[in-house]
């Protein structure tokens, strides 16, 4: 027992006489095995330092989440052809041999580019409709190099969704996350092509939800984000951590074109309805009073006599439409809709919108000072106007 204990004595003195010397001789070396770095030479003059284990991510990195969905992300570009030219000379017959056929060309010119996502492995993309608007072609640049020419399969102007579909199989379509669960101060990626300079990913974070009456879109319910996003990011991803869908980055608030960080993106639960509609129908089917609803102000409460502030009057009816037809009159104010109390107008339409047609629902109204209880037969929202 006494030559065991002699020897581990042994050892030990040996072992620290070896780091004095290390220690004291090559203290580069201990400081690199402590930091988990190596050094590397160029040349005979030049040591550069780099990290042991260069493939482990840093412990706050998105690496995991940005290589999911970058693959989902697409660039789009859209373009327009002119209209053959009218030259009375060139269309002259006995003068078109010497021109040709140069006067019935068409050009293609850029109409706008953006960003889409892959949402199903069978080649349906979604993007925002001002990316798309107005092109007669639209061209798909995938991740991987591929291209594809695209169709449009449907487009929704009153939330600027398009539906787009090309001829390619499976594709890495994106997986979508659960907007409803986010919340604000939650971190979130948006991927797309800003400025056409390519692929790219900023972060930042959900800096508010459910942001409405911003005019942007008819119907409107938009995660902010702080997220760097400029133009040509329209159409593109915003993220979880885990590379799921969030949203579809849509329009940004700016003085300038750039990202003034705040940025606006349409939430996957919106997202999932409008697709769903116009991949079944062609379009989105919304419900239809025919009424235009305003804000009860505090004026008009005043006015009117109103105990509160909530509800939204009816500025005006629509003849012929189903509140035409059930006897709602300008100045009824709407107080609640199948038993929900109407905070404002923009719930009130969007309440309205969920409804489907033929169905009825019961509308309480003030009149002057009756309270009313009136049903009213949904009908169909006429498809919005396009330039």
């Amino acid at each position: 027992m006494r030559r065991l204990w002699l020897l581990f004595a042994q050892t030990i003195t040996v072992g620290l006489a070896l780091w004095f010397i290390v220690t004291s001789l090559k203290p580069q070396w201990v400081r690199d095995a402590l930091s988990g770095h190596r050094n590397v030479s160029i040349g005979t003059k030049v040591t550069l330092v780099e990290a042991a284990n260069p493939s482990i991510p840093a412990q706050n990195s998105y690496r995991t989440a940005a290589k999911r969905a970058l693959p989902a992300v697409v660039n789009i570009s859209a373009s327009k052809e002119d209209a053959p030219s009218k030259n009375a000379i060139i269309d002259e017959p006995t003068l078109k041999r010497f021109f040709g056929e140069q006067g019935k060309s068409k050009t293609e010119h850029p109409v706008s580019t953006g960003s889409g996502v892959i949402m199903s492995q069978d080649g349906h993309i979604l993007t925002n409709n001002h990316v798309i608007q107005g092109a007669d072609a639209i061209e798909i640049a995938l991740a991987d190099g591929r291209t594809a020419k695209a169709t449009v399969i449907g487009t929704d102007p009153e939330t600027d969704l398009a539906v787009l579909k090309i001829d390619l199989k499976d594709l890495p379509a994106i997986t979508l996350g659960q907007s409803d669960q986010a919340a604000v101060g939650d971190v979130v990626l948006a991927i797309g092509n800003p400025f056409g300079v390519g692929q790219t990913v900023t972060m930042g974070i959900i800096s508010a939800l459910g942001r409405d009456s911003l005019g942007i879109n008819v119907y409107e319910n938009f995660i902010q984000t702080d997220a760097a996003v400029n133009p040509g990011n329209s159409g593109g991803a915003l993220i979880d951590v885990n590379g799921n869908l969030l949203g579809i980055n849509s329009a940004i608030y700016s003085q300038n074109g750039g990202s003034l960080g705040i940025g606006f993106a349409i939430p996957v639960s919106t997202i999932k309805v409008v697709m769903e509609s116009i991949i079944t129908n062609g379009q989105v089917i919304r419900g239809y009073l025919g009424i235009v609803p305003e804000d009860v102000t505090v004026e008009m409460a005043e006015s009117f006599n109103l105990q509160n502030h909530s509800g939204a009057i009816v500025a005006a009816v629509m003849r012929g439409s189903p509140a035409f037809a059930a006897g709602i009159k300008p100045g009824d104010i709407c107080l609640a809709l199948n038993g929900k109390a109407i905070q404002n107008s923009r719930e009130m339409i969007n309440q309205i919108a969920k409804f489907p047609p033929n169905s009825t629902i019961k509308l309480k109204i003030e009149r002057q000072t009756s309270i009313l209880q009136i049903d009213v037969v949904v009908g169909q929202r006429p498809p919005a106007k396009t330039n």
